[in-house]
């Protein structure tokens, strides 16, 4: 298989502080990993990195030439009386004037994410999956195959995260979509992720979800 990402000899520190130093992994296309370690090992700075929002003290990262990034925050509580619709708030990034291209994507996008019958219900009345799901859709109309969970599933309810994981399976499974879940839950990880990376005390190891053994708060 050929690789979406490669990540060689990644190192970052603040100030004095060393967050991790020379990381090496690469992630296959179309795998399914789950990034795992403890609070404050650098998770969420090695993702900042990978979408570009921060740059490493050392080392570096190669994306294959056609992978296009996709981002699905941690879920955000949206105020009751938030207005936009569904729907609407998936278009946030579309131009105003939608060309019949533009529209027939985000309805296409709705009916994969599950949305299409709820594509009118404001956002500040949807569940917590309705929201999540919403995240999804936003980042699956800009069309990447590389798609990167932050913590997506962490407010979830049970039933809620069953439903966002198992569409991510779908998704991987229909489109190939390269998978990168950041996750402190390792049931849900060993249920639908296939590898993982574990992060921790500065260093990286990897492996197969099945094989994992590590136990960490």
């Amino acid at each position: 298989m050929s690789k979406a990402l490669q990540v060689v000899d990644l190192s970052m520190k603040f100030d004095d502080q060393e967050i991790f130093k020379k990381l090496n992994f690469s992630l296959e296309t179309g795998s399914m990993t789950a990034l795992l370690g403890p609070n404050g090992a650098g998770k969420t700075t090695l993702v900042r990195i990978l979408i570009g929002m921060l740059s490493p003290s050392h080392g570096y990262f190669e994306l294959a030439d056609d992978v296009k990034v996709g981002y699905v925050p941690q879920f955000r509580n949206i105020d009751p009386d938030y207005p936009l619709s569904i729907k609407s708030f998936i278009e946030l990034n579309t131009p105003f004037w939608k060309s019949k291209k533009v529209k027939d994507q985000v309805n296409h996008i709705l009916q994969e994410t599950h949305l299409k019958g709820l594509a009118d219900t404001r956002m500040g009345e949807a569940s917590g999956g309705q929201k999540q799901r919403a995240y999804l859709a936003q980042a699956l109309l800009d069309q990447p195959n590389f798609i990167i969970l932050d913590e997506a599933t962490a407010s979830l309810d049970p039933k809620a995260k069953e439903e966002l994981m198992s569409l991510i399976a779908h998704i991987n499974h229909e489109h190939k979509m390269t998978v990168l879940f950041v996750t402190h839950d390792i049931p849900l990880a060993k249920r639908y992720m296939k590898d993982y990376l574990y992060l921790s005390d500065g260093t990286v190891s990897q492996g197969k979800m099945e094989d994992f053994k590590e136990n960490f708060n």
